[in-house]
């Protein structure tokens, strides 16, 4: 029966932005001591960005006026000393919080990492790698602004402008009114901006994963290959310039969105003080209340004061706006449901025999396809070896997939030395299941570094063996390198075989009880096969092995052979029980010998 022990709750479904701002801002939470240091030199900054104009009034009103030298000067030297401590605080404030948003940067970062490496290998096949590149690199990239500084910004210009509306005040009631009266008009412009900003940066980004897998596919050395010998250079060149030229046009869009809407807003509060000293000497030669020099210099300097953190408190609300869907797009990442994972308290193996059973089992890759595997029942005693053999699309490589938890089944269950695997902890698993398979992975490193990534204490005498054991030694001392050649993106230095064989010396220095060979020779040529094979045979010594194989060669030798046919056991047997039956094995073994080459 298919487990449901393992389920994934999904996200609250709470609409709209409320619950996004929500949990952008709960990224900050474990940093809110420092949040709050912010907050209080934001406080500080502000409240002595509000001084220096009243310090101005009096200046103007008292102390020129009445001819008061050593009341100048103090009030000469207050202002001097704002300036100083406005520029320590503001110096402070930008160490501190640039430190926090890269701090969240890296959460984020490392969470989508995270995620992502405990995503199942189905969630790969359908996934294009420059779409993950994208992801981790352009989308966390671009928040970077958001998180490092607007937020900080955010807080430092409404502060600044609260202070300066309450000291506006506090100088002149009626000339606050004139002042504030179109802010309900800019807040209003600038929410509309930051919408039709939001919906251009979720265009944009999606143009952008588009052309990182592009490149990522037609930039990395199989694809330089495929489109050298395919005649395609210049046509893929073309669709990239195709897809350049849109993320273009989305650049200058996402650029000019509403820039027309926030100049206007500009050049109005620019106008103000005009505004301002136009009112107060009308109001003086109507009759009005009169205002002092001093109040109206100190009342203009304040306003002028409001201008900078205004304008930038609602361009700070468009980018916001903005980054909300970048946030989108990552919080879409760290959503996916993770359906591989270690049950509450899973069964963890010191020692590990080796026996694998398939009971009754079934596969589909989802609800909507029929079973890929249905009805599978194997036993693997330990120290054994199974081999799997079937036409193509038979279910060979899945079902060597659902041993080491590559994929869960769907119905019945695998165990290893009787226990579920998926009651088993994943460090169980990785000591105890070794993969070889057709397409050999290796990294842009040394050889070293490669074979280490099976076993990263491991000597170089352990290295050596693991390397004659695979046949592959002699070959890499025999290079100017040695250990330390650099093995180029993918192994590309090296020949299919060769490569093949770094591959099984990796294995190897892992020493895993179980062993999966999906298919590990099919894209050799046969000399190379024979030595590849010599190699597979001195890994799969005293191991329980299990093979995926297209060539029925390299299997003949098995304790046990099963015929796969549309996802179910067809035959079963030893080489020779299941030649004597005259069935599918046999027709296979026919056709590989019409395609053996003739000497």
């Amino acid at each position: 029966m298919p487990r449901d022990d393992i389920t994934w709750t999904p996200p609250p479904t709470e609409p709209g932005q409320p619950r996004q701002v929500r949990r952008i801002l709960t990224l900050f939470r474990p940093y809110r001591g420092r949040l709050a240091i912010v907050g209080l030199l934001v406080g500080a900054a502000s409240l002595v960005s509000v001084a220096t104009p009243f310090l101005l009034k009096e200046i103007l009103d008292t102390a020129i006026p009445q001819g008061r030298t050593g009341l100048l000067s103090l009030l000469a030297l207050g202002m001097v000393l704002s300036a100083v401590l406005g520029g320590v605080f503001g110096v402070l404030q930008t160490l501190i919080s640039t430190t926090v948003g890269q701090r969240v940067m890296h959460d984020l970062r490392t969470a989508v990492y995270d995620r992502l490496q405990r995503m199942s290998l189905a969630f790969f096949t359908r996934t294009r790698t420059g779409e993950v590149q994208s992801r981790i690199a352009n989308d966390i990239g671009g928040m970077q602004a958001t998180v490092t500084s607007t937020a900080t910004s955010l807080v430092s210009n409404l502060t600044s402008v609260v202070a300066t509306i309450v000291a506006m005040i506090a100088l002149d009631w009626r000339l606050t009114v004139v002042s504030l009266l179109l802010l309900p008009v800019f807040v209003w412009i600038s929410r509309r901006v930051g919408d039709e900003r939001k919906k251009i940066t979720t265009q944009r980004q999606k143009q952008m994963a588009v052309m990182a897998a592009t490149v990522t596919e037609s930039l990395s050395v199989s694809g330089i290959v495929l489109g050298r010998t395919m005649g395609r250079s210049d046509s893929l060149t073309r669709s990239f310039a195709e897809e350049s030229e849109s993320l273009v046009d989305l650049e200058v869009r996402s650029n000019m969105a509403g820039r027309w809407r926030m100049a206007v807003i500009g050049i109005v509060m620019a106008a103000m003080p005009a505004v301002i000293y136009w009112t107060a000497g009308l109001a003086l030669q109507l009759g009005g209340p009169s205002v002092s020099i001093g109040t109206l210099v100190a009342f203009v300097s304040l306003q002028q004061g409001l201008f900078r953190p205004a304008v930038s408190l609602l361009s700070t609300g468009v980018q916001i706006q903005a980054s909300l869907a970048l946030f989108q797009r990552i919080f879409e990442y760290l959503d996916l449901p993770v359906d591989i994972t270690e049950p509450e308290c899973p069964v963890h193996l010191d020692r590990i025999k080796g026996e694998v059973r398939f009971e009754d089992v079934e596969f589909r890759y989802d609800d909507k396809s029929g079973p890929v595997l249905a009805g599978i029942d194997i036993t693997v005693p330990a120290g054994s070896s199974l081999a799997v053999v079937g036409r193509t699309g038979a279910g060979k490589s899945t079902l060597g997939h659902l041993v080491p938890r590559l994929y869960d089944v769907t119905g019945g269950r695998v165990t290893l030395d009787g226990v579920d695997v998926r009651d088993l902890d994943f460090d169980t698993l990785a000591r105890g299941i070794g993969v070889v398979s057709q397409e050999t992975y290796l990294f842009h490193a040394t050889v070293a570094d490669n074979l280490r990534f099976a076993k990263p204490d491991a000597t170089d005498e352990e290295l050596h063996a693991a390397a004659r054991a695979a046949q592959i030694h002699d070959h890499i001392v025999s290079l100017p390198d040695g250990y330390d050649t650099v093995v180029g993106e993918r192994g590309h230095r090296f020949s299919g075989g060769e490569k093949q064989r770094l591959a099984i010396a990796r294995t190897i220095l892992r020493d895993p009880p179980v062993l999966i060979l999906d298919e590990a020779t099919s894209a050799l040529d046969t000399r190379t096969e024979r030595a590849v094979q010599e190699a597979i045979d001195a890994l799969s010594a005293d191991r329980t092995t299990l093979t995926v194989a297209h060539r029925l060669s390299t299997v003949r030798s098995a304790d046990q052979i099963v015929v796969l046919d549309r996802g179910r056991t067809a035959e079963r047997g030893t080489h020779e029980e299941l030649l004597a039956q005259d069935g599918r094995y046999a027709a296979l073994v026919r056709r590989d010998a019409q395609l053996e080459p003739t000497n």
